[in-house]
């Protein structure tokens, strides 16, 4: 028996999966945003979980992600190379406003709390100067006295000899009152001081954030009688257990979205489909990003905001501030804009009556019928249509000279403006035709949507889940445990050794395979992948190219990134020789699959005509039209029918635009064929 549990910014959603009977029960409640552990318990006591016959909790998390944008951070202290307190606030010269003359830079750990110690590495493994190890122990003591909670030790050229970050660290850790002791190569063994450290302070900063609220949750767990296996979400789409998951914090944040898209590729595979665009609304944003070969992109280039690249794999998902609660406004130039402020969860859409006043993409999707006011989760005091409909009109339509109708109308306009621009820029511009591609639509809101985007952008079919609303927390309960490493070589190929890139890759697969012993968690089998970071030599842009296995020849590398060249840009450069930049492995146990099939219908299909179960006037492009409303759990496996129509379930509504022809697999996946 498994739980898959997804915390959002609105809801925190559960799937409970018993293996035994195939039985699923799901539950959908509000997020409890000052202690997320309250969020997960009532998910549970609402699924009438049996905590103590639970085999496993699989759990994605906001908590480090929303402690960074916030900047709700523990107290950190550096201990760095001497000559280099100032590097992670110098960074790469760039300026906020690229266009501007004034900006503001905030780095994660400030300038009191950097302190220097004697030491210095060349870039070639050569000690230049010894380690000065009561500097450190003096360094120690001082950031102890400031009220430090963890530490960072960074560095200079850590990633080719990291010598002086080991025994500096056993130094701190006679001395620190914690286990929140970051070394920078452990976290990220990559050349770039830069980048490696601010990943180190990105990590230390979030250490005890996230233990501290684990240990809430898994003390919350152990009182209900749970006793087994909870495991985190990582940004990289994997997961690990949550007694480890705060050595490497960092790898958890952007969870939430990883395990969306990790759902859509598992959901979409046994479909038959392989060829992805995931897009996934929800109540705060709207994440985006791109499947091939039924695998989610990853990439290593992730800056959370300025100044703040976090250089560990993720899954590659663009996001935009565009939710269901996000906020409409008319600005002062009295153009209408829509988002990235956020109603949230408290106080929420209008229509939620939980006090909110400002018009969202929510009440825009009441006002024009598209969801029904009487079927809204968790609405505490109800809110008359007639109401929504007035504050749209006064604080929209008024100041463009519109009617209700019409504000509504456009907000949802402007809403899909920005969201097929975010969809544009992991596609278009990466040089993918959406047209050769499926929607994979999920969040609460995203089915509201997906069919005006699909048309927007030319692309053929949009694939519905059979739980939309609940895909993230699906997400946490088919994901395999996973760990990333990797190693900066920096050699040209004609100049490397025999041997030592198969040496380098056999020490991450040892790594990520005793990581997953110490674990305990019960995998089918242990997979290892590699990837090489190469470039021409003398140019800066790195190409990623797989490798097929650690034997792989330099004629074969050499070979394979030409390919990937000419691939991207059209260029040969033979004259050229590459250089090996970095190389990567993540280690992958994989558990066993669930069957998908038990997230369809729950209750026996009926004809077409059963499943109707009213209509109502509903608005789209051109006015008012008479529209069926379906039960989704009630419609049959072979009943093919046209838009318009609304589907409604439990944890989302679907809009078919007319012209859309509707299918439904064998899994209980809807798929909508764009007109």
């Amino acid at each position: 028996m498994i739980a898959g549990i997804d915390v959002g910014g609105t809801f925190t959603d559960l799937i409970l999966w018993d293996e035994t009977s195939g039985r699923v029960r799901v539950a959908k409640v509000p997020t409890t945003v000052d202690n997320q552990a309250f969020g997960v318990l009532a998910a549970l006591r609402t699924a009438d979980a049996d905590l103590g016959a639970l085999d496993a909790i699989l759990h994605g998390t906001t908590t480090t992600t929303n402690a960074l944008l916030e900047r709700k951070l523990a107290r950190v202290g550096l201990i760095t190379t001497q000559g280099f307190r100032d590097l992670l606030e110098l960074g790469r010269r760039t300026r906020p406003t690229p266009y501007g003359l004034t900006g503001t830079f905030v780095p994660l750990i400030p300038r009191e709390l950097r302190l220097e110690v004697p030491e210095r590495i060349a870039a070639n493994g050569d000690v230049l100067v010894p380690l000065d190890e009561d500097a450190v122990r003096r360094a120690v003591d001082a950031l102890r006295a400031a009220g430090c909670e963890a530490v960072v030790i960074h560095f200079l050229h850590s990633y080719r000899e990291p010598a002086h970050e080991r025994r500096a660290g056993e130094i701190v850790r006679e001395r620190w009152p914690n286990d929140f002791v970051t070394l920078g190569h452990a976290v990220l063994s990559e050349y770039r001081e830069y980048e490696r450290g601010v990943a180190a302070a990105v990590n230390a900063s979030v250490q005890p954030v996230l233990h501290r609220y684990l240990s809430r949750l898994r003390d919350g767990l152990a009182d209900g009688g749970f006793h087994r296996e909870l495991l985190v979400m990582q940004g990289n789409g994997g997961t690990v257990t949550a007694a480890l998951a705060h050595e490497m914090a960092v790898h958890s944040v952007m969870s939430g979205p990883a395990s969306g898209v990790i759902a859509a590729a598992v959901t979409a595979r046994a479909a038959g489909v392989e060829r992805l665009i995931t897009y996934d609304m929800g109540g705060t944003s709207s994440d985006v990003a791109l499947v091939e070969g039924g695998e989610p992109r990853l990439s290593s280039e992730l800056e959370l905001e300025y100044a703040m690249p976090i250089h560990v794999p993720m899954v590659d998902v663009h996001t935009i501030g565009a939710g269901g609660g996000s906020i409409a406004r008319v600005d002062e130039a009295g153009l209408l804009q829509v988002g990235p402020q956020s109603a949230g969860a408290r106080p929420g859409p209008i229509g939620y009556g939980r006090g909110g006043t400002e018009p969202t993409i929510t009440d825009a999707n009441l006002a024009l019928g598209r969801l029904d006011p009487d079927k809204l989760l968790s609405v505490e005091t109800p809110v008359t249509l007639a109401h929504v409909r007035s504050v749209i009109a006064a604080r929209i339509g008024t100041p463009l000279g519109l009617d209700a109708d019409a504000a509504a109308a456009a907000i949802l306009r402007i809403a899909n403006d920005r969201m097929a621009g975010a969809i544009r820029m992991v596609s278009l511009a990466r040089g993918h035709d959406p047209r050769d591609f499926a929607l994979f639509a999920f969040g609460g809101a995203g089915p509201l949507h997906a069919c005006a985007l699909a048309r927007e952008l030319g692309i053929p079919r949009v694939l519905i889940p059979a739980r939309p609303g609940l895909t993230n927390a699906l997400g946490c309960a088919v994901a395999d445990l996973r760990h990333d490493y990797v190693r900066t070589v920096n050699v040209p190929l004609a100049d490397l050794r025999e041997g030592h890139l198969r040496s380098v890759l056999e020490t991450q697969m040892a790594e990520g395979r005793a990581v997953i012993a110490r674990e305990g968690v019960r995998v089918e089998r242990v997979e290892c992948r590699h990837q090489a970071d190469l470039q021409f030599q003398g140019q800066s842009h790195l190409l990623t190219v797989p490798l097929r296995d650690p034997e792989v020849t330099r004629d074969e590398l050499q070979a394979a990134f030409e390919a990937a060249y000419w691939h991207r840009f059209r260029v040969r450069l033979p004259e050229i020789r590459a250089v090996l930049v970095n190389l990567h492995t993540a280690v992958i146990g994989r558990r066993r699959p669930l069957d998908l099939e038990a997230l369809g219908n729950t209750e026996p299909p009926t004809t077409l005509e059963a499943a109707c179960v009213g209509r109502r006037a509903v608005w789209f492009d051109g006015g008012w039209i008479d529209t069926p409303i379906y039960r989704r759990e009630r419609l049959p496996a072979e009943a093919p029918f046209e838009g318009p129509a609304i589907v409604e379930q439990l944890d989302t509504t679907i809009v078919v635009e007319p012209g859309n022809r509707v299918t439904r697999d064998g899994s209980g996946n809807l798929l909508i064929h764009v007109g």
